[in-house]
């Protein structure tokens, strides 16, 4: 089964963020969101970064994960600077190299659980028969493979969620960018859904960056990143 159960980091160049700047406007008023923040992480590598509502946190995995530009500032991700692509060379490389994991689950109610986590590999047309063995190794390692023809109205939360664990690492991402991933979830689901987020990161060799308001979740990180003012905290 080639390309569908766990890969290795080698050769991956992780992520280098340098002077990464982004301000928005309040009526006739910049608002200053990022000020010259510095990031780098290596591949294999996880961190949380937490810090209080409206200092960044969103707006910094949003600038990550090529949705936004920023005003200034690098972007490097595996060797390769997004946000100076053309806008449908950054749309594949953000398809191919990133992966998302965000509060809401984002399912296509009409789509099955085997559906859903192929989703990302439909934007190439026809599926090679190695992303479906991918597809069917990560409904295993979730624990769904009972679920597989299941739609999402028929999952629980916690279920869903491992459902988007699923897709956000079916195209072997470098980077995982999980927004308050486990926000809606009750106390036993968000503990489980992160024991398997950080379990199959590891296993692929990717990169995560996790923004939560949860220090129990937080401590459970490599590194946690404080983000205040603009930028991290040394």
């Amino acid at each position: 089964m080639s390309g569908s159960g766990p890969s290795s980091s080698s050769g991956r160049l992780g992520l280098r963020v340098e002077k990464l700047c982004k301000e928005y406007r309040s009526g006739d008023q910049p608002v200053t969101i990022l000020r010259d923040l510095y990031l780098n992480l290596s591949a294999g590598e996880n961190a949380a970064i937490v810090g209080p509502s409206g200092c960044g946190k969103s707006t910094l995995l949003y600038l990550l994960g090529t949705l936004e530009h920023p005003d200034s500032g690098t972007i490097e991700i595996d060797g390769q600077q997004p946000h100076l692509m053309p806008a449908s060379e950054a749309a594949k490389f953000r398809n191919q190299s990133i992966g998302f994991v965000f509060q809401e689950h984002h399912l296509l109610p009409q789509l099955t659980v085997r559906e859903n986590i192929l989703l990302p590999a439909l934007a190439w047309g026809a599926i090679a028969a190695s992303t479906e063995q991918r597809a069917d190794f990560l409904i295993q390692r979730v624990g769904l493979d009972h679920r597989r023809g299941h739609f999402p109205g028929k999952l629980s939360g916690g279920e869903r969620q491992r459902v988007a664990v699923a897709r956000a690492l079916l195209l072997h991402p470098a980077l995982i960018l999980a927004d308050e991933p486990t926000g809606s979830l009750d106390e036993a689901n968000a503990e489980a859904v992160t024991d398997l987020m950080l379990e199959m990161q590891q296993e692929a060799g990717s990169m995560l960056l996790c923004v939560t308001h949860n220090p129990m979740l937080a401590c459970r990180f490599q590194r946690t990143l404080t983000l205040r003012h603009g930028r991290f905290e040394p």
